[in-house]
């Protein structure tokens, strides 16, 4: 066979893969209702206010699977899958993985942690995996975009080239963030706006205060204070609104 025949150029448009985790109530759902026509796959009760297509609300890990194999196999208009939260599917994978895994074990398994040495997470990223196929195949053969929506958390990160800091990133395993977030085209995260101020306290002291703005943001690109990516040459600031990433994304094409 010859490959050098078959060396493919340009660029190749493809649905995006994007994950958005913020601070609670700041819009992500929004955000993902905003996409081509969506429909939510809910792993949490959070859409009641929202006028939406959805699955009905999933219970265990398999219901996802359906909803996703049933995107797959079955007509529809959708343009747009989102997962709404990653966080609480995770606490899903991690029930089935005592399920599935629990009674081959040697000692009484109850939840993820009774595993020991962190295997029940390593056990965990093979269900991550097929979800991640299962929007891959909605992804390439139907093409849809996928939208991950997670909540955010402080986390101690340990450079190995500064002092330790906090900084924002998704509420997941570490196993299982790097997963995703590796297999995502973006990475944003969603908070609000906030302004420093310094001011003079004497005996040459300043303090710093932090003033919010009540405006709500997406940051693309990682940061000391969070964490982000993104294939698309983003603003490192943009508003919280699909509309605005779908400009861009409309600049790439």
């Amino acid at each position: 066979m010859d490959l050098m025949n078959r060396i493919q150029t340009g660029r190749q448009a493809a649905p995006r893969r994007v994950m958005l985790y913020g601070v609670h109530g700041i819009g992500k759902s929004t955000f993902g209702a905003m996409a081509h026509s969506p429909v939510f796959i809910q792993t949490e009760d959070g859409l009641g206010n929202l006028d939406c297509a959805r699955f009905p609300l999933a219970e265990a890990f398999d219901d996802v699977m359906a909803a996703i194999m049933s995107l797959y196999s079955e007509a529809h208009d959708f343009k747009t899958v989102v997962i709404d939260s990653l966080d609480w599917l995770e606490r899903m994978i991690w029930s089935k993985v005592v399920r599935d895994r629990g009674p081959q074990n040697k000692t009484k398994v109850e939840n993820i942690e009774d595993f020991g040495f962190a295997r029940g997470y390593t056990y965990a990223l093979d269900y991550w995996k097929e979800a991640l196929d299962g929007l891959n195949a909605l992804r390439n053969e139907r093409g849809m975009m996928v939208v991950l929506i997670a909540h955010a958390k402080i986390e101690r990160f340990e450079n190995p080239e500064t002092d330790a800091y906090d900084r924002y990133s998704p509420r997941l395993n570490k196993h299982a963030s790097a997963l995703v977030q590796e297999w995502c085209d973006e990475v944003l995260f969603a908070t609000y706006k906030v302004h420093t101020k310094q001011t003079e306290e004497g005996f040459d002291k300043t303090r710093t205060r932090g003033i919010g703005t009540g405006d709500r943001i997406l940051r693309t690109t990682e940061r000391p204070a969070h964490m982000a990516k993104n294939r698309l040459n983003l603003p490192e600031e943009m508003p919280l609104d699909f509309r605005v990433y779908a400009e861009h994304l409309g600049q790439a094409a």
